[in-house]
């Protein structure tokens, strides 16, 4: 069984023919190379012909800070490291 109507498959299948082809373009004006960004594009160009598609789901914005700020202070953590060593003997090596 499908998981959309006929009118968003067919906005959909359009939006990849198109992105294979190298036509699609976002709205920001750049190409898309993305598979995903595709059907999110030919989902939305459904919805604003009327098509019955479900509006995208929407992220909590305080979740996706937390998950994003984790993932840089383990980063930084990690490369902090590394880098301030390096930093030590070039700058040390500049004093003497």
């Amino acid at each position: 069984m499908a998981k959309r109507k006929s009118t968003a498959s067919k906005s959909v299948g359009s939006a990849m023919r198109r992105r294979k082809s190298g036509t699609l373009r976002s709205g920001s004006g750049g190409r898309v190379r993305s598979r995903k960004q595709a059907i999110a594009i030919g989902l939305n160009e459904a919805r604003e012909k009327g098509a019955d598609v479900p509006e995208p789901r929407k992220r909590s914005a305080g979740g996706a800070r937390k998950r994003a700020g984790a993932k840089k202070t383990k980063r930084a953590s990690s490369r902090g490291t590394a880098r301030s060593t390096s930093r030590r003997s070039s700058s040390t090596a500049k004093k003497r």
